[in-house]
C-alpha cells in the first residue's frame, strides 16, 4: 500500500485519539477529515467505529485498578455492584437502538453536512446547559441513581448523529440530572466501554465480507495510534475541565461547523 495511505491512517487514529473523550465528536471529525484528505478505506465506515474501541482501550488501561476492584467486589460489595448495573442500564438503550438503526445511521446520516450542523448545534446546546444546569448533587458514580444511570443513556443515543458526540451528549446529560463535573466525565468514559466495544463488533461482523487482510492492518495501525493518543488525553481532560468547564469545547465546535458549512457550501 503506498506511503501517504499509511500516513492517513495513523493522521486520523491521532486524531480519533484526541477528540474521542472531548465533547466534538470523534465521528464528526473523522468524517470531514476523510473528505479533506480523500481517505478510502474499508467498506461500511467499520475503520471509524473500530479505530474508536484503541481510544477506549486507554480507559481500561488508566482505570484498570478500579475496575479490577468493581470486577472483585461483585459479590460482596454493594457500590461495586450499583457501578456496574449504573453502567450496563445506561448502554442499553444504545445496545438496542443501535442495532435497529444501524443501516439508515450509516446510509443516511454518515455526511460531512449533517456533521457541520450537529457541531454548531451540539456548541450552543453546551454553552446553554453550562449556564443552566442544576447545582450538583451527585459526586460519585456509586451515587448515580439507577433510573437516571437509564435516562443518560437514552440521551446518549443523540450521538448516532456523527457530529452529536457521545461523550458530549453522555457528559451534558449528566450535568443536567444533577452530577458534577468530574462525575459526569468518569461515568462517560467507563460507559463508553461496552458501547464501542459492542459498536465494533457488531460493525465488524456486518462488514465482515468485505474486509480482507489490507483493511484489516489499516484498522490496526488507526487502533493503535488512537489508542497512545488517547492515554495522553484522557489523563489530561479531568483537570482541564474542573478549572475551565466545558465552554471551549462548545465555541470550538461552533466554530469549526461553521467552517465546515462554508467550505461545503462554495465546493
Amino acid at each position: 500500500m503506498e506511503h501517504l495511505l499509511w500516513l492517513q491512517v495513523v493522521l486520523l487514529g491521532v486524531l480519533e485519539g484526541l477528540t474521542e473523550f472531548i465533547p466534538v465528536s470523534s465521528t464528526g471529525h473523522l468524517i470531514l477529515m476523510e473528505a479533506v484528505i480523500g481517505f478510502q478505506g474499508p467498506p461500511g465506515r467499520v475503520f471509524d467505529i473500530a479505530i474508536q474501541l484503541g481510544a477506549i482501550l486507554a480507559v481500561v488501561v488508566l482505570y484498570f485498578r478500579r475496575l479490577l476492584d468493581v470486577l472483585l467486589g461483585l459479590r460482596h460489595d454493594p457500590a461495586a455492584r450499583h457501578f456496574t448495573l449504573a453502567v450496563l442500564l445506561a448502554f442499553l438503550p444504545a445496545a438496542a437502538i443501535g442495532a435497529a438503526a444501524h443501516g439508515f445511521i450509516k446510509a443516511v446520516l454518515f455526511s460531512p453536512w449533517v456533521v457541520a450542523v450537529s457541531l454548531v448545534v451540539g456548541g450552543i446546546a453546551i454553552l446553554l446547559i453550562e449556564r443552566a444546569r442544576p447545582q450538583p448533587r451527585i459526586h460519585a458514580i456509586e451515587q448515580l441513581p439507577l433510573g437516571r444511570a437509564l435516562a443518560i443513556g437514552f440521551i446518549q443515543c443523540l450521538a448516532m448523529i456523527p457530529g452529536v458526540s457521545r461523550s458530549g451528549a453522555t457528559i451534558m446529560g449528566a450535568l443536567l440530572l444533577g452530577v458534577d463535573r468530574r462525575t459526569s466525565a468518569e461515568f462517560s468514559f467507563f460507559l463508553a466501554i461496552p458501547t464501542m466495544f459492542g459498536a465494533t463488533v457488531y460493525d465488524l461482523y456486518k462488514n465482515r465480507a468485505g474486509l480482507n487482510l489490507d483493511g484489516g492492518l489499516l484498522i490496526a495501525v488507526g487502533f493503535i495510534a488512537a489508542f497512545l493518543v488517547a492515554l495522553l488525553v484522557v489523563r489530561a481532560l479531568i483537570g482541564f475541565i474542573t478549572r475551565h468547564g466545558f465552554a471551549p469545547f462548545a465555541w470550538y465546535r461552533i466554530a469549526l461547523g461553521l467552517l465546515a458549512l462554508v467550505l461545503l457550501a462554495v465546493t
